[in-house]
């Protein structure tokens, strides 16, 4: 039908620039285009800025998703995630990718990014040698740690000192390399650098300053990093974390008007009409940023060039550097290096690790450097931008009310001062002004609700002091009542709350509680969403239908989803024991799908990885043997040793207790995924306590410990209780899990929820006979409800369909 037509808009590029622009233009014109995104990565839209938060430990990549899968389908965006653009016909105004996928435009965004950039050293090539960019990149270094331990990272920078960082959390031997003679020399001065590097080596990285790489050295894998002085580092790993260069090779071989970058104007045109650039591989007016608050601010000019809204023109940025380095506050702006003509204005707190710098020219704030304490910040950026003047001012500037720890009416006042388009998150561009539009107008009332409607404070997390004081700015007392964080940016609601709301009103679907407790985002989001298909089901095992939807793609599939796209297959085995006519049938499944690789996991497991998702139900099928559950959050697998079966030191049958546990939970949901073992007596080689439910066989019977971990955060588990038999065995087992099921937060592990209510609260509930058999009671009624998920699949064909491979998209034909 006429005036229905979309304009067809193809962005290469998944990250966050390309995709924080489409996200504005759904907003302004929502109807307008039908949108084809291809990313390189086979993953979702994530912030690249929390890489080395995903290294250190401090989250995993589940979390630093910006935009999951369901986001791409419920904005009917068809992604291409994994495929590499590799032609663009200008004149049929068409993309082509690496596999094939030909796609035509009327408009196109190119938004590819960076790449980093590797120095030409002999041997750079080795195995052992990489770079810092990608989740493919952490994956490496996390491997690494486990089968290696001297790691050097070549540079200084920002992305050097937070692989550094990432590395020593690992448990390597971390060295830093740097050609400059002091850290971070762009961003800090020499004072500022070194006082970082001070406490940088308290934390136990080694630097090897003013040294230049010359080669690296090895046979197959690197051994060493040599200098051109001679001298030389014996290594494992090298990351190389030296810079990155606009990744302009597409743009180039399709005529496009490149220099460093993809040369655009101020409406992110390119040469070629109908092309735009934006974020790290565009230069406007001779420029290429890397920061993340100009490429938003691209984004937002394009968007409204796009969906027909008037706006000015992108005239440039003028960045600051505000950063959390290895858990240093640090901030720079305009010109700290005191050009000629200039003064400046120092304070040094050598106890505290605080340093503060100003620098001046004809009585107006042109640079500053911070450390340690970055409050002043945002106000130095606004004087530094506005060229305000500040004679006579300087010392006030300086020492503020932060120093010694500033008040909280010292605080307000300097947001008060700040102006509407100051950037309160530099991680995600959000303005002072977008917050308090956020508050004033929609209502958010918590620092949670501000995340979920402008994305301030979900990344580093270093903005949230400014985002409680502007929540309690413009909020005034109703931000003093309701400033708790709910599970959720769609709701104040905690979880026990809303667990107790649920009881009380017998709420039975998730569509009922959002309505009912009033969320704010009436579809809900990917946190809550499967928080509360968890708490339903815990509470209503027999009357609740589990919606799948509102599960992750690992538990709506059956299958972990690998790296490339593929699933993994794991088949329960019963306490780590097989026969030989179950290992034949599992390798002759294995060949006949042609599995690129089968592993034995620490969980006494087979794991058959690279599976396509169209061959699962017949391989479940061929294999008929039960999920092992390896993708969900349930029990996942009970570890045992061969106990006085075999072992001379065994004191009980650890074999025939494990295998008697895990047919009695499998198949258990829990708010987190669960792993039980039993060892045979204390040399404890099933490793029971670093597990959530350990046994550990003693003379005459049994110890039982819980909230163990053996994950990024090791916890060593603390003793339950001594018991006699395997029954009590059993029903103690069953008790603790459902008390934990009960109360519990959604994806809390059992090591942080002892850590949480404390395991004598947990003692005092389970102490008693007649509690531990309710529990037990509501436990075996949720089993029964439970089926075999493979089986179910299998069997039934409606659930089946779901498997069929996808429809290829048919290239375009001259």
């Amino acid at each position: 039908m006429e005036g229905t037509y979309k304009k067809k808009l193809v962005l290469v590029g998944n990250g966050m620039a390309g995709v924080r622009a489409i996200e504005h233009l759904l907003k302004l014109a929502p109807e307008a285009y039908e949108i084809t995104i291809f990313g390189a990565e086979p993953h979702p839209n994530y912030n690249r800025i929390m890489l080395s938060s995903v290294l250190a430990g401090g989250a995993d990549l589940q979390e630093i998703v910006i935009n999951d899968w369901d986001w791409y389908k419920d904005n009917n965006i068809q992604l291409f995630a994994g495929h590499r653009v590799t032609q663009i016909d200008s004149i049929r105004k068409r993309v082509v990718s690496d596999q094939g996928v030909t796609v035509s435009y009327d408009v196109l965004i190119l938004a590819m990014g960076s790449n980093p950039f590797m120095l030409p050293l002999p041997g750079a090539d080795k195995e052992g040698v990489i770079a810092f960019r990608g989740i493919k990149d952490c994956e490496i270094m996390m491997d690494s740690s486990r089968k290696y331990k001297k790691a050097v990272v070549i540079g200084g920078g920002l992305l050097g000192l937070e692989a550094a960082r990432g590395l020593l959390h690992l448990g390597m031997d971390v060295s830093v390399v740097h050609i400059h003679s002091y850290l971070m020399e762009r961003q800090l001065d020499e004072t500022a650098s070194k006082m970082l590097q001070a406490e940088l080596e308290q934390q136990g990285m080694k630097f090897l300053l003013a040294k230049n790489s010359d080669s690296i050295i090895g046979r197959k894998r690197v051994t060493a990093l040599r200098f051109t002085d001679g001298s030389k580092i014996d290594a494992d790993l090298v990351v190389m974390a030296v810079g990155i260069r606009p990744n302009v090779e597409l743009a180039k071989a399709s005529g496009i008007e490149i220099n460093r970058g993809i040369v655009v104007n101020d409406w992110l045109e390119t040469s070629v009409p109908d092309i735009y650039a934006i974020g790290e591989c565009a230069e406007h007016r001779g420029i290429a940023y890397g920061l993340v608050a100009p490429l938003y601010e691209q984004g937002a000019v394009l968007a409204k060039k796009l969906g027909g809204v008037e706006t000015v023109g992108y005239a440039g940025s003028v960045t600051s550097t505000k950063l959390k380095v290895s858990g240093v506050d640090v901030f720079s702006a305009g010109r700290y290096e005191e050009p000629a003509g200039s003064r400046s204005l120092r304070y040094q707190d050598e106890v505290d690790g605080v340093y503060k710098k100003i620098v001046l020219q004809n009585d107006k704030l042109i640079g500053a450097v911070l450390l340690g304490d970055t409050h002043d910040g945002a106000k130095f950026f606004s004087m530094i931008k506005n060229g305000e003047v500040v004679a006579g001012r300087e010392k006030e500037l300086l020492l503020g009310g932060s120093i010694g720890g500033g008040t909280a009416a010292s605080s307000d006042n300097r947001l008060k001062e700040m102006t509407d388009d100051e950037i309160i998150c530099g991680c995600n561009g959000v303005s002072k002004g977008t917050i308090a539009d956020a508050v004033i107008a929609k209502g958010c009332r918590s620092v949670g609700e501000i995340k979920s409607c402008t994305k301030a404070s979900a990344s580093c997390g270093g903005c949230k002091p400014l985002v409680e004081g502007l929540l309690r700015m413009y909020a005034g007392d109703e931000a003093g009542e309701q400033v708790k964080e709910g599970i959720c940016g769609c709701t104040s609601l905690t979880r026990d709350e809303i667990v107790a709301e649920i009881k009380r009103m017998e709420m039975m679907t998730i569509k009922e509680v959002m309505h009912v407790l009033d969320w704010r985002n009436p579809e809900g989001c990917a946190k809550c969403r499967p928080s509360l298909n968890y708490y339903l089901g815990m509470l209503w095992p027999e009357a609740y239908a589990d919606e799948k939807e509102s599960r992750f793609t690992n538990e709506r599939y059956h299958a972990n989803i690998q790296k490339d796209g593929t699933y993994s297959v794991v088949p329960r085995i019963y306490g780590g024991v097989t026969s030989p006519s179950e290992l034949k049938k599992i390798a002759e499944v294995a060949e006949k799908y042609e599995v690129p690789m089968v592993k034995f996991t620490g969980g006494q497991r087979l794991d058959l990885l690279g599976v396509k998702k169209e061959d699962l139900p017949r391989m479940w099928e061929e294999l008929d043997m039960p999920s092992g559950h390896a993708y969900g959050k349930t029990l996942r697998t009970v570890k045992t040793c061969v106990g006085s079966t075999f072992c001379r030191f065994g004191t009980q049958d650890s074999i025939a207790m494990g295998i008697r546990l895990e047919k009695e939970l499998e198949r258990l949901n829990t708010p987190a995924k669960v792993k039980l073992a039993v060892s045979g007596c204390p040399r404890n080689c099933a490793e029971a306590t670093i597990k959530d439910f350990g046994v550990v066989a003693i003379d005459g019977g049994w110890e039982l410990h819980v909230g163990g971990n053996g994950g990024v955060h090791v916890r060593a588990t603390e003793l339950l209780c001594v018991v006699k038999t395997e029954d009590e065995v059993s029903e103690w087992a069953g008790a603790f899990l459902q008390y934990y099921r009960e109360n519990a937060q959604w994806n809390e592990r059992t090591s942080n929820w002892i850590e949480r209510v404390g395991l004598e609260s947990v003692k005092r509930a389970l102490e008693k006979p007649e509690d531990r058999a309710v529990l037990s009671e509501r436990i075996k009624k949720a089993l029964s409800m439970t089926t075999d998920p493979w089986k179910q699949i299998v069997n039934e064909d409606s659930l089946r369909k779901n498997f069929e491979p996808l429809k290829q998209v048919q290239p375009i034909m001259d």
